[in-house]
């Protein structure tokens, strides 16, 4: 048994939702727990539902919620004739579900609200998806995450309960592999033992998938995304941008770790935990081989090259030229943790610290006025911060050519630059 993950790029049409489902179809064989994520730019309508509802403008969250609705029903008259109407009517439960909240007044937290109207995005998406792939007569069957994946209520960023998870996959999931080929669920939510929906936070959908392989002990989780592989560096600011054929999990984590948009460490973990291979591969162009991810360290990686641009250098500097320890350090990092905010790149001098971060106006004004307090403050704008993985002067060179250099940190692997 494998487990297929698609992300919303995948199903953002009606052309890429039959290519999709033609991808399940060619490999049903293998049987395949498949995770879907909402469509295109579902996400960030429904989050504009839930930002008017929460605003108490009703009227507005229900004109929004009714653009999401009927484009959803006309992708479905594209892809399902002969069980059209059980297909929307499935469609519609889901509606409701929204709907009955959002004739009410919000009595509870924002991020509960998100959750509870977010998480239709995927319900949506993955109804279209089984029910296109019904029409093909697939052995297909749909299951609502939420019955399976439980977790605590912290709502945005919600905790697996494992124990209980693996219970609910052994007793509900595993069983439907006897009767049918693929199993649809899908990515990002889960729910509460109070059955409130929740979702899992950041590359929640990739996760989801993690969390099945895991305690579905899957052969193989592949990650179907609309790139060739996983490549050394952005290829639309780096024109010599290659394909990496392939990655240890260690790897991938130092990568996510230093800012690149590759796989999150908290997928990483569960299938690292029971070495499941991971592979990236393309949906416009399934017979490319794509990236495998396993326990395996490759030899001669490429330098992987990272920049996070909109960079701030603040230098925190002793008020009275002592020496930036103990308790100053501690009140400081004290600040990083309420303000959920956390440096990408540090260095000490004998009586400042200097610090680059990622610029949130409001987080990095706080920070710098309450920081105020205790030391000296310095902010400075505009920054890049360079990393390159497996690094050679040559690549050095050619990235920093033309700017001054700020900060630079050098291990065996791994160089840093902040440049203006």
């Amino acid at each position: 048994m494998k487990v297929y993950k698609f992300g919303g790029a995948s199903i953002n049409n009606i052309d890429r939702i039959k290519n999709t489902a033609n991808i399940i179809n060619n490999h049903k064989s293998d049987k395949l727990l498949v995770v879907i994520s909402a469509m295109g730019k579902t996400t960030n309508a429904l989050e504009k539902v839930v930002e008017a509802f929460f605003d108490n403008r009703q009227e507005d969250a229900l004109k929004l919620f009714e653009q999401i609705k009927e484009s959803h029903l006309n992708v479905l008259k594209y892809l399902v004739t002969i069980n059209w109407q059980e297909a929307e009517n499935k469609l519609k439960d889901f509606f409701t579900e929204i709907e009955w909240m959002l004739h009410d007044k919000p009595v509870r937290s924002f991020d509960y609200y998100y959750d509870q109207v977010v998480c239709c995005g995927e319900l949506f998406s993955t109804c279209l998806v089984s029910q296109y792939l019904l029409e093909q007569k697939v052995k297909v069957t749909w299951v609502d995450v939420r019955d399976i994946i439980r977790t605590d209520d912290n709502f945005r960023d919600a905790a697996i309960d494992w124990a209980l998870t693996e219970k609910k996959i052994h007793e509900i999931i595993q069983p439907l592999f006897d009767e049918y080929d693929v199993v649809i669920t899908q990515g990002f939510i889960g729910s509460t033992d109070e059955n409130e929906s929740t979702t899992l936070g950041r590359e929640g959908s990739d996760y989801s998938a993690a969390i099945f392989a895991n305690l579905l002990s899957a052969e193989s989780v592949t990650i179907w995304k609309d790139v060739d592989a996983v490549m050394n560096a952005d290829p639309k600011e780096y024109k010599e941008a290659t394909i990496i054929p392939a990655l240890s999990f260690s790897e991938v984590i130092e990568m996510a770790y230093y800012g690149a948009q590759v796989i999150h460490p908290k997928t990483i973990k569960p299938l690292q935990n029971k070495n499941i291979p991971l592979y990236v591969k393309s949906f416009l162009d399934p017979s490319l081989p794509g990236t495998s991810i396993s326990s395996a360290v490759p030899k001669n990686l490429p330098p992987i090259i990272v920049q996070k641009k909109n960079q701030v250098l603040i230098r925190f500097k002793s008020k009275d030229y002592s020496f930036v320890e103990d308790k100053p350090v501690e009140q400081l990092h004290e600040l990083y943790s309420n303000l959920k905010i956390k440096p990408n790149l540090s260095q000490n001098t004998a009586i400042s610290l200097l610090c680059s971060f990622d610029d949130h106006p409001e987080k990095i004004e706080k920070l710098a006025g309450e920081a105020a307090e205790i030391f000296d403050v310095e902010v400075e704008k505009n920054l890049t911060l360079l990393t390159i993985r497996h690094y050679d002067e040559d690549t050095i060179e050619k990235m920093t050519n033309g700017k001054k250099t700020v900060l630079e940190q050098k291990t065996e692997e791994t160089v840093q630059v902040l440049m203006r």
